[in-house]
């Protein structure tokens, strides 16, 4: 057996996505090229002309890799590419490797086509070897955008989010509370701010040691967020102490969040090292109403003061405070 003949028994694509995209219109060229890769096992989607294909592509979860034929009825393989590449530039983050299959050859023409945004032609007819080595090294590419992607949004991930709890950390929670500040001036919408925070927490880490104190935290975390609104957000704040943000409550509405959160905290006890120990927390509220000309920072120090009052007061319960406005500087409508 020959080097060619091994070749053209490799029929498995070497990526994990086997959808391809085809257009041409001629019902020949469509037949034959369909046939040879539905051979190797792509799953082909297929348009008969240009204007079919640019109304696959810029669907939802689109073939990642295209063949277009150069001349089409409706746009032709160049003017597709634009407009994927336009596309791209407006927010798509999956790229798209486009193939376009020519019967042109002066080099003024392929210039063309590559200017369209065409990562590689073929001239027709084709051939099947020629065909396999463009789609492998398509594929490759197509991997590699994939783990960029993944590896951009995990360091986002990582610079959001708290390593332990997996909520927004303390810079982004305060981001988003300053967003909603200025949408609820804006939109003149109330917005609750809730500090909370574990009680007896310092006596779990020195009976039981820092690993079950870990585990305290994602556990308050994952009951307080089975309470919260789904366009609620929670952050880690410092060490046991949780910022929650309540878009559109009023005094009485955060009030009923957030005894609603610390009563889902204080559910039941949880097994530590094999013993039962009860879980609660001690919640502070604020609320920011329309007219108010307030900050974030005084907000949170309200609630800040509401928390230790109901640390005062026994622990595991809920205290709402009014914000003191009167010396606060006006906040920006944006």
């Amino acid at each position: 057996m020959n080097a060619a003949d091994r070749f053209q028994e490799t029929p498995v694509p070497l990526h994990s996505d086997t959808r391809i995209l085809i257009a041409d219109d001629s019902l020949v060229s469509r037949h034959l090229l369909e046939a040879t890769l539905r051979k190797w096992n792509y799953e082909v989607t297929v348009a008969c002309d240009g204007t079919e294909a640019w109304n696959v592509l810029r669907g939802d979860d689109p073939p990642r890799i295209a063949i277009l034929d150069w001349v089409m009825p409706g746009m032709s393989g160049p003017e597709v590419c634009k407009k994927v590449r336009e596309h791209a530039k407006n927010g798509e983050l999956n790229y798209t490797y486009l193939l376009l299959l020519t019967s042109k050859s002066q080099r003024e023409d392929l210039i063309e086509g590559m200017e369209a945004g065409a990562d590689d032609y073929l001239t027709k007819p084709f051939d099947q070897h020629e065909l396999k080595v463009r789609l492998r090294a398509g594929s490759r590419v197509i991997d590699l955008q994939r783990e960029l992607v993944a590896a951009r949004e995990e360091l986002r991930e990582q610079a959001t989010k708290d390593f332990l709890t997996r909520i927004w950390n303390r810079s982004s929670v305060l981001d988003i509370l300053q967003r909603e500040l200025i949408r609820g001036a804006r939109e003149k919408r109330a917005l609750g701010v809730v500090l909370a925070d574990l009680d007896h927490f310092k006596t779990v880490n020195d009976t039981f040691g820092h690993f079950a104190g870990d585990a305290v935290l994602r556990e308050f975390t994952r009951r307080v967020s089975a309470a919260m609104r789904p366009y609620d957000a929670i952050g880690r704040y410092g060490g046991e102490e949780f910022l929650v943000i309540l878009p559109g409550c009023d005094e009485l509405c955060t009030a009923s969040q957030a005894e609603r959160m610390r009563m889902a905290v204080a559910q039941g006890p949880m097994l530590i090292d094999d013993l039962s120990h009860p879980l609660t927390a001690s919640f502070g509220a604020s609320c920011f109403k329309p007219g108010m000309n307030v900050t974030a920072e005084a907000l949170i120090r309200t609630a800040d003061d509401a928390l230790y009052a109901a640390k005062r007061q026994g622990r595991n319960r809920t205290v709402v405070s009014p914000c003191k406005i009167h010396e606060m500087p006006a906040i920006a409508a944006g």
